[in-house]
């Protein structure tokens, strides 16, 4: 049975991003550096039904693979100290983008279509990204293909409560910038839900 969100858990921590913008490679070495447990949610996805996003998306569509993907973000509710890794198009989902708005705390991995399709051109398993009839993209043709998806999904993206650029910076530097302001951020908003719990006495 799926479990309520009480109460907004400043410390789950949703990275978000475009495919390519690092949030599976950060993810874990954020974690580690926060000292909380990591969740993939591809993976998670994967791991449930034994297939890969590929499969799911060839076999049963983008609308059955959201709602296996919101299963698993769900299955955070009322979990703390954890870094969730979602999928670059999560938040397209009302349903997740809603959980997650009130669960955790969103931040955005950035990145510029140019450096994604420089980190996407060889890859085969992003269905979202595939040309018609199986054919490879050229890296132009890539780069205007992410372009135009991101317009259509930045407006959510811009919405996390962190954002770093990971456009020509070494991962340990991302991590370390990132740790810095969840820290900070999870304090602050620690502090004020003690000062509003005082308030209710």
């Amino acid at each position: 049975m799926e479990r309520a969100v009480e109460q907004k858990e400043h410390s789950l921590i949703f990275l978000t991003g475009f495919s390519g913008s690092g949030k599976s490679t950060i993810g874990p070495l954020l974690a580690n550096s926060l000292g909380y447990e990591f969740l993939d949610v591809d993976q998670e996805v994967e791991r449930r039904t034994g297939k890969s996003i590929t499969a799911i998306f060839s076999d049963e569509g983008e609308a059955a693979f959201r709602e296996l993907e919101l299963q698993a973000i769900r299955s955070v509710a009322g979990e703390r100290e954890k870094v969730v890794s979602l999928g670059g198009g999560a938040l397209e989902y009302d349903p997740s983008h809603e959980f997650i708005s009130r669960a955790g705390t969103l931040v955005y991995l950035k990145s510029s279509p140019s450096s994604l399709a420089r980190r996407l051109v060889n890859k085969r398993d992003r269905p979202l990204l595939r040309a018609e009839g199986g054919r490879r993209h050229s890296r132009e043709e890539l780069e205007e293909k992410i372009r135009l998806i991101l317009e259509e999904r930045e407006p959510r993206y811009l919405q996390a409560a962190v954002t770093v650029h990971t456009d020509q910076k070494r991962i340990g530097s991302t991590v370390e910038e990132l740790t810095r302001k969840i820290e900070r951020l999870v304090r602050k908003a620690s502090a004020a839900d003690a000062q509003h719990q005082q308030q209710q006495k």
